[in-house]
Formats: C-alpha cells, sequence, structure tokens
C-alpha cells in the first residue's frame, strides 16, 4: 500500500514506456500514434544533445507538451545578461542579471542581485515575472547540479545543468544543456518557472 511504480525517462526505450509516463502526468496517448512516435523522437533527439530527463521529470513533462501542441508560454525573451565583478581581494565577487522579457505583451526590463550569476538571473527572471504571477513568490531554487559532457573538450566542452525547484507543496526538477553554463542554466530556470505555472493553473481549472 502507498507504494508507486517509478519509471525512469533516462529508461524509456519504446512507445510503451512514453505511454505509461505520459499517463502519470495526465496525458492520455493511444498506443502508435502520430503523438507517441513525436514524442519519442524528440526524445531521443534530445538525449543525443547530452540532456538526461531522470531527475528532471518536469522538463520531460514540458517535453511531451511541446510535441502535442499544447504548450502555451507564459512570457517570451528578448534579452538577459549577467556580469560578475570582483571589486576587491577581501570582498566576494558580486553577480548581477539583468532580464527583459515580454509578458501578456508588456516588455519588462529587470535587474537583481545574487550570490552567483544563476542565483541573480533567477531572481532577475521571477522579478519580472512576479507583477503577472503572484504565485511563483513561493517558489524557490532548491538545489543546482552542473555536469560536463565531452570532458577532453576541457572548458569548451557541453554543460548539462539540472536544477531542483519547490514551492512547499512540491518539488520538481528540470534541465539544460548547452556550450554555455549560463544558457544551460537559464534553460533550466525557464522550464521551472513554467512548469510551476502550468502546474497552478491546472490546479484550479
Amino acid at each position: 500500500m502507498g507504494n508507486r511504480r517509478r519509471v525512469l525517462v533516462s529508461e524509456l526505450a519504446g512507445k510503451s514506456n512514453i505511454l505509461w509516463k505520459a499517463k502519470e502526468y495526465g496525458i492520455d496517448l493511444d498506443q502508435d500514434t502520430p503523438d507517441s512516435r513525436r514524442i519519442l523522437e524528440q526524445l531521443k533527439a534530445l538525449e543525443d544533445q547530452g540532456f538526461q530527463f531522470e531527475g528532471a521529470e518536469a522538463s520531460f513533462e514540458l517535453l511531451m507538451e511541446r510535441a502535442l501542441g499544447r504548450h502555451r508560454p507564459y512570457f517570451a525573451l528578448e534579452a538577459y545578461r549577467v556580469i560578475v565583478e570582483e571589486q576587491n581581494s577581501d570582498q566576494e565577487p558580486v553577480a548581477e542579471a539583468t532580464v527583459r522579457v515580454r509578458v501578456k505583451g508588456i516588455l519588462e526590463h529587470t535587474a537583481a542581485s545574487g550570490n552567483g550569476p544563476v542565483n541573480a538571473l533567477d531572481h532577475a527572471l521571477r522579478k519580472a515575472l512576479e507583477e503577472f504571477y503572484p504565485n511563483l513568490r513561493s517558489m524557490q531554487l532548491l538545489d543546482y547540479k552542473v555536469r560536463i559532457l565531452e570532458e577532453a573538450k576541457g572548458t569548451a566542452a557541453k554543460t548539462r545543468v539540472l536544477i531542483t525547484s519547490g514551492d512547499g507543496d512540491e518539488t520538481w526538477g528540470t534541465v539544460g544543456v548547452a556550450d554555455n553554463i549560463i544558457e544551460a542554466s537559464w534553460q533550466a530556470l525557464v522550464d521551472s518557472v513554467e512548469y510551476k505555472l502550468r502546474r497552478d493553473e491546472s490546479s484550479r481549472a
């Protein structure tokens, strides 16, 4: 009693497991349909790029939504910038991020500091969005992990970022992959925010 079978996305080898995982998220896919094949093809393509969805089920749920044409973005990025400034040897470096996003047709331009570039970017993004989506105030970044892919390339290697976020009711994981660690972090941050907004919207429906 109380136990639930858990299928790791990284173990998905065919449409039958995709269908099982889709049902777990409330998405009903008929077996051997164009939808299920499309999701599997996108999953394999992303894993070839270095994405890994074990521990990032929120990103996988959004992947399914996008593949099915059901994804509705809650904001659109115009630009972001992150600066790390070292003032002197006695103080920690200061990270500051600026974000320009368009939300419901309105351009928001915000800046925020943090104890690192990703923390600053997270603060700036949510600062831009919280006026429109107050429920984001309950959300926080709980864990941040980085893995270097293609280690032989050294500092030019591709980076995978895994972020765990929570809001007191649930925790969820998201993933981003890019040559630039900030871009990989941005991908994971955006998925984390969109998952929170989508889940809260679905619970009110």
